[in-house]
């Protein structure tokens, strides 16, 4: 069966985040249908483009230029064309500027669809083994040490596992910051995810710190990711553990997990840890 035709409008198309085939059939399908394709750097989206044999018209659209080429591609959508924006890598708007044609293009009522796919902060929270029933996003962090401690303090209290991304020259700087705020959560450190190499380093803040602070710059794409704070318990991790062996032998990990948490005023998910660690086979 054809595919239908795309009707004029604005199309956020996600594109891969290291493996060029981790695109999806529609939006190989709207890339070709595309009047126009905004996006970043024009030489990364061609390379994609043609790894999957499309031609079609690049306009850069990225932090410098949006003021400019913005009003341009609302033009020809108001035209009657198709432009699909793409970033270099991964879900547009996220950490770029897009979220401003966006909302000029709801503004002027002009359809607005998502093709979603690739996204280097949610592949990096599935892989890191941290609590994902709630994460907050919360993009790069300022470079400079004095900024940065502001901007991570003012996500200490967040009850969620916190998603940040970083340039791999910083990182070392921004670990120990983090551990010099956070103190000693796990967390995990993913980078050229999709990739060959890809590889997601877990442990605490401060062995992270001291690890990235000796090997110095990692390559690749870099997304860290930190547990949530525990909150105070009133049991002590003997009593847990008893605990946690009795309902073991006729609970699930699960369901023993969830009643020592509600006997013990424990935090769940440290409980919950703590079961799995006991119900592994010696």
């Amino acid at each position: 069966m054809p595919e239908p035709p795309v009707a004029p409008g604005l199309y956020l198309v996600a594109t891969p985040i290291g493996n060029l085939r981790d695109i999806t059939l529609r939006a190989l399908d709207t890339l070709r249908a595309a009047d126009t394709i905004a996006c970043e750097d024009t030489r990364v989206t061609r390379k994609l483009l043609t790894a999957h044999g499309i031609a079609r018209r690049l306009t850069a659209y990225h932090d410098h230029n949006a003021a400019e080429a913005g009003p341009a591609l609302i033009a020809r959508v108001e035209a009657g064309k198709v432009v699909a924006l793409v970033s270099d890598a991964g879900m547009p708007l996220i950490s770029d500027p897009g979220f401003r044609l966006v909302g000029e293009a709801n503004a002027r009522g002009i359809p607005v669809t998502v093709l979603p796919g690739a996204s280097a902060p949610l592949a990096a929270l599935v892989l890191s083994g941290l609590p994902t029933d709630r994460f907050h996003f919360a993009g790069f962090p300022p470079p400079r040490q004095a900024a940065r401690r502001s901007f991570l303090r003012s996500l200490a209290d967040i009850d969620a596992t916190l998603v940040l991304l970083e340039s791999p020259r910083r990182l070392a700087a921004s670990l120990a910051d983090m551990n010099e705020v956070f103190g000693a959560r796990p967390a995990a450190v993913a980078r050229e995810l999709t990739k060959l190499h890809e590889e997601v380093v877990r442990d605490d803040l401060p062995t992270l710190s001291a690890k990235y602070a000796a090997e110095g710059p990692p390559r690749g794409e870099v997304v860290v990711l930190i547990g949530p704070p525990e909150a105070p318990g009133t049991a002590d991790e003997a009593e847990i553990d008893a605990r946690l062996g009795e309902a073991l032998a006729t609970m699930s990990v699960r369901d023993a997990a969830a009643l020592v948490a509600e006997a013990t005023d424990a935090p769940r998910r440290t409980v919950y840890r703590r079961a799995l660690a006991l119900s592994r086979p010696a």
